[in-house]
């Protein structure tokens, strides 16, 4: 009697093959057998579904394996030049856009100064960085899969941008905007959600589980890693900790808030604090932190005393987390990493008097290796993992 294949057993045949990819993707090279055993499927099936994964050219053959007794094996690889993804961080006063393998490895970088650009002038710089990087994309079977794009802003669970208020966008849809263009998936993510990410997956984070991360900018945004999964919160909105209020009768913040975080312990606050205390460079020139950092070097006692009143203010913020978390780690990434060689004895020092004794066990600050491309790889892997799915659910939809 002729068998009937099911819808269920599609959908399981479509999980099976999810698990086979991401199996090689997360330990190649790997043989067929080693295979079976890490997933816990029979060799047959492993066989057949390999066989569908290189017909589509995800995975590759390479040489023979070292033998446990017998034939020499086949191993299989990733095939992490199927396609590439570019990954985009938009700052208040920067567009940075990476191209990447689909294992987070950058072919291409971009970097562009803008000035608080409105939404449509900022697509305009964004169609100009993305028609760069696809010019220069290798040659590749499936080309460029995915756009990911972090914003500091919130976005829904939509990708919708809800608020940005250092970018001044309300309510602007440009998920639909950039795939209406292009005509490539899109994803949009918060910028701090995305840089925890990224160093999850690539950077300081790899080893932790509970981690939170702190991205110091013109504001600053928090992006959290829970039990080793992104939290978002009930509609996508969490980590808006640099809006938390340290002092009720502070200034007014760009999001309607007084006395956000971000309006003490972020770069744009270490300009002003610079700025107010007359620590500025001669001639027209402008305070940066650049300039900041050449001065730290160079041992200037006015301006090691201003970084440290950063330390304050960022320990306050800091020990709040600490004491609502308990994470594992501490990162503090984005534009503030270039100070670690002046923040982080401060740091450590002032949370070992703010910080519950009982939360500082185990507890690591750290800060971050990828600087300012942790954002823009994060959302690169999204993209990344996006058309790895979407590739098995176009395959279902068909089945």
């Amino acid at each position: 009697m002729k068998t009937v294949k099911t819808f269920n057993q599609h959908v399981v045949k479509i999980r099976n093959k999810s698990l086979v990819l991401h199996a090689i993707k997360d330990s190649y090279p790997i043989s067929r057998a080693e295979l079976a055993t890490t997933i816990g499927l029979n060799k047959g099936t492993v066989s057949s579904l390999v066989n569908e994964l290189l017909e589509e050219k995800l995975i590759l053959e390479s040489g023979p394996g070292v033998s446990s007794g017998g034939r020499r094996p086949v191993m299989l690889l990733f095939n992490k030049t199927a396609g590439y993804t570019i990954g985009i961080d938009i700052g208040v006063n920067y567009v940075l856009a990476l191209l990447t393998d689909l294992q987070g490895v950058i072919v291409n970088e971009k970097r562009i100064k803008v000035q608080q650009p409105s939404f449509n002038e900022m697509t305009d710089v964004l169609y100009h960085v993305i028609d760069e990087l696809i010019a220069s994309a290798p040659t590749s079977p499936y080309g460029i899969v995915g756009i990911g794009i972090g914003v500091p802003a919130t976005v829904s669970n939509h990708e919708q941008i809800l608020l940005a208020p250092n970018l001044k966008w309300k309510n602007v849809d440009l998920k639909s905007v950039v795939e209406e263009k292009y005509q490539i998936p899109v994803k949009i993510k918060n910028e701090a959600n995305a840089g925890a990410y990224g160093e999850k997956k690539f950077g300081v984070g790899q080893a932790f589980d509970d981690l939170i991360y702190v991205s110091g900018g013109i504001g600053i945004g928090v992006g959290l890693i829970l039990n080793g999964n992104l939290y978002k919160g009930h509609n996508g909105l969490s980590g808006e900790l640099g809006h938390m209020t340290i002092n009720i009768d502070g200034p007014v913040c760009n999001c309607g808030n007084k006395g956000c975080w971000e309006l003490y312990a972020s770069e744009r606050a270490l300009l002003k604090l610079a700025e107010d205390q007359g620590i500025t460079p001669k001639g027209e020139q402008v305070v940066t932190l650049e300039w900041i950092i050449s001065q730290a070097e160079a041992g200037d006692e006015q301006t090691l005393q201003l970084i440290q009143q950063l330390a304050n203010h960022l320990v306050v913020g800091l020990t709040n987390i600490i004491n609502i978390f308990n994470p594992e780690q501490i990162i503090i990434g984005n534009r503030l990493a270039a100070l670690q060689s002046w923040l982080i004895g401060p740091l450590t020092d002032h949370l070992e008097k703010y910080a519950l004794a009982t939360h500082q066990k185990d507890l690591n600050i750290h800060f971050s290796k990828l600087e300012k491309r942790s954002a823009a790889l994060g959302v690169a892997a999204f993209a990344a993992e996006n058309f790895l799915t979407m590739n098995l659910e176009e395959e279902q939809a068909i089945l």
